[in-house]
């Protein structure tokens, strides 16, 4: 993929990552935005340990687990309803759902490069390996990969494409979530957009681009989901109240009791735009993404592709 300079990045968290911008680069093509090959380094391993990414235990836990489980359902409803079929989750974190979709009839198994997210999933039973996707295979086809926002963290996208098509039986199918980069929820963020998460993306996909990406790499594609519960709700609402903060994603900040990096003013300026203002864009975000959705210009999708 040729790529053209484009824009300055502004990493999601300048106080973990290994530099606080990043140059990004867009194919003329597709419009599919990278972080430039100069600016790619190995980032400190707390970068996923942290922000969003951060396990905490509080009094939001219930609500958060709430959220969790009907996120996963929504992705059941997602996956081709194959009695028996086996599936393999890559990126599988604690195993939530891949324990939902056994209980559904799938004989699961998952990878998971995050040691201690393997741990909690076999604790409960469920069949996820600590291993990187690089470093993994199986000799027993699979009848589903599913991807859930996994492609862009990676290095190499097409080389992790091109590896889960050769996991699929013939006529498998891949499914895969990725953020859109020519979304609205995108347009609206600009440089504040909850789901540019410099650096931990490497890859932002147009649907153009993801699609393209399919199709050199063996797939064609069956379906494209733009109506999700997952991220785009809380991407959009995120993003529009990173518009109106000091600092980016400010409400994870005070939830999870991080270190707040701007002034004492600053913070205190966002803790009240948040509390004030969050609750009056959260209807406001749900609607614009729903509305979005239907104009199949939600902040992520979900694809379909079957092997062919």
């Amino acid at each position: 993929m040729l790529l053209a300079p484009w824009r300055l990045a502004t990493s999601s968290e300048p106080e973990t990552s290994a530099r606080g911008t990043y140059r990004l680069e867009r194919c003329p093509a597709c419009g599919t935005v990278a972080i430039a090959a100069s600016d790619r380094a190995e980032e400190p391993a707390a970068l996923y340990e942290t922000g969003t990414y951060e396990t905490t235990t509080g009094r939001l836990d219930v609500l958060i687990q709430w959220i969790g489980s009907a996120i996963d359902r929504d992705r059941l409803r997602l996956l081709p309803r194959r009695p028996g079929a086996r599936l393999i989750e890559i990126g599988a974190g604690d195993g939530r759902f891949l324990a939902l979709a056994a209980n559904a009839g799938y004989v699961p198994v998952g990878i998971e490069p995050a040691a201690a997210q393997a741990a909690r999933a076999q604790a409960q039973g469920v069949p996820v390996e600590v291993a990187r996707l690089e470093d993994w295979d199986t000799d027993v086809p699979a009848d589903v990969v599913a991807m859930w926002h996994v492609l862009e963290h990676l290095e190499d996208p097409e080389a992790a494409i091109r590896k889960a098509r050769s996991w699929l039986r013939p006529g498998g199918e891949l499914i895969v979530a990725v953020p859109v980069a020519d979304s609205f929820q995108a347009a609206v963020g600009g440089d504040r957009w909850f789901h540019q998460d410099v650096p931990r993306h490497r890859t932002l996909f147009t649907q153009k681009g993801l699609k393209l990406l399919l199709e050199r790499s063996g797939f064609r594609t069956l379906a494209v989901h733009h109506v999700l519960l997952e991220h785009n709700p809380l991407g959009m609402w995120q993003t529009l109240l990173n518009r109106l903060t000091a600092e980016p994603n400010a409400f994870f900040r005070f939830v999870k009791r991080q270190p707040y990096p701007g002034t004492r003013s600053e913070r205190a300026r966002d803790i009240a735009v948040v509390a004030l203002l969050g609750p009056l864009l959260a209807p406001v975000a749900v609607v614009l993404e729903l509305t979005m959705g239907l104009l199949r210009r939600g902040g992520t999708v979900v694809v379909r592709a079957a092997a062919s």
